[in-house]
């Protein structure tokens, strides 16, 4: 009812959709992966970013981006890469050889999206990748600081990307997946290093194979950040996220970092 103390509004977002997209055609491609070379390693350690684009006459970086938006970002596998900052999640099959690349039609989830030139952009690049005939991995300086993607495609354009350590790369360990309901609102606690602090308020949550709720723990507060999220007040969250061990962590910090998934759940909490 419109009078009741606390209104509610529950999402589940077109990512849990697109997450069951990638897990099962990872789980039908036709190919099986090939063993990990060194540079599908270094393709895997890293976001790659859309940073320009030429054909053979003339640079072309416009056609693929759009103004105040973030770029075209791939993130690979063994044998699949995965297309962000689209309208949709889309991923594609791709087998890396030195000799040519493959990369597969990709598939993707069905959102339609009223941002301006989004869903024309979209289109246009899940119709230029599987015209992938080369890629090439490159490091500046041999640190690995500065790594960077060139893709060439038949009719002779090519697409530069710049790479971005992922978690697990800058982490150094594997990632535990993990659930946690965010309370609305802080509460004053003892952090560890920060005097009167105000910090989050989390329980654990998990979850069966199926998506049913088994158990809820307590709730505690949370010291730690969560890379991706910004907390706004009076607002609930369930969050997916990945929770690292830190291999050589700050001897005054936390030795867990949590990086954000996705929302599952969100609930508006009126006072």
């Amino acid at each position: 009812p419109s009078d009741h103390p606390m209104q509610t509004l529950k999402t589940t977002l077109l990512a849990l959709s697109a997450a069951a997209l990638l897990g099962a055609c990872a789980g039908t491609s036709a190919q099986r992966p090939m063993p990990a070379t060194p540079v599908v390693e270094k393709l895997q350690a890293y976001y790659w970013d859309l940073q320009a684009a030429q054909d053979k006459q003339q640079n072309t970086t416009a056609r693929w981006q759009l103004p105040q938006r973030a770029p075209l970002r791939l993130q690979f596998s063994a044998d699949r890469l995965v297309l962000l900052n689209l309208c949709n999640v889309a991923n594609a099959g791709y087998q890396y050889r030195p000799e040519g690349t493959q990369v597969q039609q990709p598939i993707s989830t069905m959102r339609a999206c009223a941002e301006p030139g989004l869903m024309e952009l979209e289109r246009r690049v899940l119709a230029q990748l599987p015209q992938t005939r080369q890629m090439h991995y490159s490091d500046s300086d041999g640190s690995g600081h500065n790594p960077r993607l060139t893709l060439e495609f038949a009719d002779g354009s090519r697409w530069q990307f710049a790479g971005q350590a992922t978690p697990q790369t800058r982490y150094g360990s594997a990632p535990q997946r993990v659930f946690l309901e965010v309370a609305a609102q802080r509460k004053t606690c003892q952090h560890p290093l920060i005097p009167n602090a105000s910090c989050l308020q989390v329980r654990e949550i998990h979850y069966a194979d199926n998506g049913v709720k088994q158990s809820t723990g307590a709730w505690q507060p949370l010291f730690e950040n969560i890379e991706g999220y910004t907390h706004q007040s009076g607002v609930r969250n369930i969050l997916r996220l990945d929770r690292y061990r830190l291999k050589n962590p700050p001897a005054d910090a936390s030795s867990i970092a949590y990086v954000l998934d996705m929302v599952v759940e969100s609930e508006q909490v009126r006072p």
